[in-house]
Formats: structure tokens, C-alpha cells, sequence
């Protein structure tokens, strides 16, 4: 436990419409002559990294594409993405996408850097030194990756998600530029959005700063919730409840983007401090399985652990009520998860993902592992506590 408590960024965030257009200027900054751009298909068919990498041209830069990624990338990508950037030997790693893109580009970052297998740097901490810069441009608003300092690949082999957490992977360059957001589907939108209000709900109810354990005076991933924390947490919560379930029915509309632009970004930079909890906890391993996409696996579960944790935190799930525009109580806080889910086609129940009863044992008992997480949880759980809110869930 410690007294103290710590906050950490990207190098740069710039925020605006258009402002994806200022990469080449940013990154000539930086005397980065060389750029990978770390993508998929759809991006390409969509005409966005011709837009990216235009910019880039435009300021003198030599540019490679990796357009193999794709949603839930599995380690298999990340050889193929490593493969490409030893071949082409670029000053700087670009995601451009959802979370999977900047994420696989945050492992590619480590690996062009140090060399190496993506599982030998699983965990927290294994990354030895500065990599490869990132440059991150979020086209979805959810997952935070542009400022955070974790990278998430799906291990195929053990059915699991499987996080990457060092400092060296916050992005030196994260330019969130909402337009980039405008042609993002309905579905993708509102898996993306719950997931924002995910990472500010498990932040600002995490365990707080001064009562989080740690086993020495190591560094450690999170640091428990802590005024700052709360302050970024409390915005994107109120913007999630303004503009999310707008952005899902009028893609096109910019101001509704841009709120749900800011509110992930607030989100990532209060989940990738604080810490989230045991909603993530259980997702890494029911997503493992049966391929849902995080966002919606972790929406899907959030009202349900809510429930468990609530008696810790009366005073704070009830200011997410207000947040959203509910009574201020701490039951009020649910409902307006689960009207919100609703709203947005987010599933009520796990077995619409294809979720059997004879699963859940296997996800509490891989969830009970992940001891970081569960050390955020306000409320301590037991792997018996797991599999009783997986079974609520179902």
C-alpha cells in the first residue's frame, strides 16, 4: 500500500477534426523518415490509410503498409506484422484503427526493438527498455489504446486474451482525429462505446490508491484510483451518456463523434492508471472462447459485476447514475447500464454469445489468476464469487 500516486500519458496527444492530417508534420518533428502503418483490409477498402499515408508522403516520408491485422488479432499476426517491419526497418510503428490495430502495433513497437517472441513479453513489466516509437490513430472510440500503456493478443492455443502492460507502450504520438471515426459501423460503434464507459466505470470504482496492495516497491501496472483518475473518469462517463447511443443511430453526426472521441481518450487515460477490475477479468477468457469482441463481451458483463461490487462503492455508482442521467443512487446506476445496453443492441445475457453452463467453471477458474485485476476489484473476490456473477450473467 503506499501514500502516494503516480500518473502517466501518451508523449503527445493532439485532439481534433482533421487533425490525423498533421501525422507528417508530428512525425518529421521527430526525424522519422520511415513509418509502418499497422492496419487492416476494411481501413484500406475505406480509403482511410491512403489518407494517413498521403499525409505522410506529403512531408517526405517513406511509408510501408501492414494491412493484415484484424479484429482480436491472434499471435500468428503479430509474426506476420513483425516479419514486415524487420524487412522494411521503419523509424516509427503507426496503428491506425480499433484497439486490435494500435495494440498489434504496440507489439510490433517491442519486437522490432528488442526481437524476440510476443509471449516473452506477456505480463507486466517484461518490456526491457524503449521501443520502437508509436504513433496511434484511433478510427473506433472505445478501447483507450492510444494512450494506454497495454497491448491485448489472443492466444488461440489456451483459448485466453493475453494482455502486454509496460510504460514504454504509451504511444509517443496519439492523434485522435474523430472524422477518422465517421464511417464506423453501428455495431462496432456501440461495442467500442460500452467498452469506454467500461474502462471509466472500472476506474473510478477501483480499488483506491492508498489502499491498493503490491508485493514490494516495484513498479507496478496501476495505481488504484486517485483525484485525477476520478476527474477523467467522471467526463467520459457524462459524455458516454450524452453522445453514444447518437453516434450508434447518426454515424454521421460529428459532434456526437467527437464527444465519444474525447470519452474513450478520457477513459483510456483514466483505466490505464487506475486500473480496470474484474469485468476484464472475466471477458479475457469467455472472448478467448467464443470470439466476441471485447468491448461487447466486456458491456455484456459490466451491469453484473456492478451488482457484485456495489455495496463497496454506494457514493460513486451513484454519481454514475447522475452521470448518465438517473436518479443519483447506487441502484439507479445499473439501470441506466442496462437501458444504455439496450438502446445500443449490446446483449443482456451471455448466452447470446454462445456461452454454455458447462463453460463458466473454466472462465472463473482462468479469471481467479489474473491478480492484478483482482486487485483493483473494490471488492475482493473468490473464484466462487466469479462463477456466481458469470451464472447471473448467463
Amino acid at each position: 500500500m503506499a501514500n502516494d500516486w503516480s500518473f502517466y500519458s501518451a508523449g503527445e496527444l493532439t485532439f481534433g477534426a482533421g487533425a490525423s492530417q498533421r501525422v507528417g508534420l508530428l512525425a518529421t518533428r521527430r526525424s522519422w523518415s520511415r513509418v509502418l502503418i499497422v492496419t487492416d483490409a476494411t481501413l484500406v477498402r475505406l480509403g482511410l490509410v491512403d489518407k494517413v499515408r498521403q499525409a505522410l508522403i506529403d512531408a517526405g516520408i517513406t511509408v510501408e503498409i501492414f494491412d493484415g491485422s484484424c479484429a482480436e488479432p491472434d499471435l500468428s499476426v503479430a509474426v506476420a506484422a513483425q516479419a514486415a517491419a524487420q524487412k522494411f526497418g521503419p523509424h516509427a510503428i503507426c496503428g491506425l484503427g480499433g484497439g486490435s490495430n494500435i495494440d498489434l502495433a504496440k507489439i510490433v513497437a517491442i519486437l522490432h526493438a528488442h526481437g524476440g517472441e510476443a509471449a516473452d513479453y506477456f505480463s507486466w513489466d517484461q518490456v526491457p527498455g524503449a521501443v520502437t516509437p508509436i504513433i496511434a490513430l484511433p478510427t473506433t472510440a472505445g478501447t483507450g489504446s492510444e494512450v494506454s500503456q497495454s497491448a491485448v493478443l489472443t492466444d488461440i492455443e489456451n483459448a485466453m486474451k493475453v494482455s502486454t502492460l509496460s510504460q514504454y507502450l504509451r504511444p509517443t504520438l496519439a492523434i485522435v482525429d474523430p472524422l477518422l471515426s465517421a464511417t464506423c459501423p453501428p455495431q462496432v460503434t456501440a461495442d467500442s462505446g460500452i467498452d469506454a464507459l467500461t474502462h471509466a466505470v472500472e476506474a473510478y470504482t477501483s480499488t483506491t490508491f492508498d489502499m491498493l496492495e503490491h508485493d514490494s516497491d516495484a513498479p507496478a501496472p496501476y495505481s488504484g484510483s486517485h483525484p485525477l483518475v476520478d476527474a477523467l473518469a467522471e467526463k467520459a462517463i457524462a459524455l458516454v451518456g450524452q453522445h453514444l447511443v447518437q453516434a450508434v443511430r447518426q454515424g454521421d453526426d460529428i459532434e456526437a463523434r467527437t464527444g465519444m472521441a474525447l470519452a474513450a481518450t478520457l477513459a483510456g487515460l483514466a483505466f490505464s492508471n487506475a486500473g480496470v477490475a474484474v469485468v476484464h477479468a472475466l471477458e479475457y477468457p469467455i472472448g478467448g472462447a467464443v470470439h466476441c469482441s471485447h468491448g461487447g463481451g466486456n458491456g455484456l458483463l459490466l451491469p453484473y459485476v456492478m451488482q457484485f461490487n456495489l455495496e463497496t462503492r454506494t457514493e460513486k455508482f451513484a454519481r454514475v447514475a447522475q452521470l448518465l442521467g438517473g436518479e443519483p443512487t447506487a441502484a439507479a446506476a445499473i439501470t441506466q447500464v442496462e437501458q444504455l445496453k439496450q438502446a445500443i443492441g449490446i446483449p443482456a445475457r451471455l448466452r447470446e454469445y454462445g456461452v454454455t453452463p458447462e463453460m463458466l467453471p473454466g472462465f472463473a477458474a482462468k479469471s481467479i489468476t489474473i491478480t492484478r485485476l483482482m486487485r483493483t476489484n473494490p471488492r475482493r473476490p473468490s473464484e466462487q464469487d466469479l462463477l456466481a456473477i458469470l451464472k447471473s450473467a448467463l
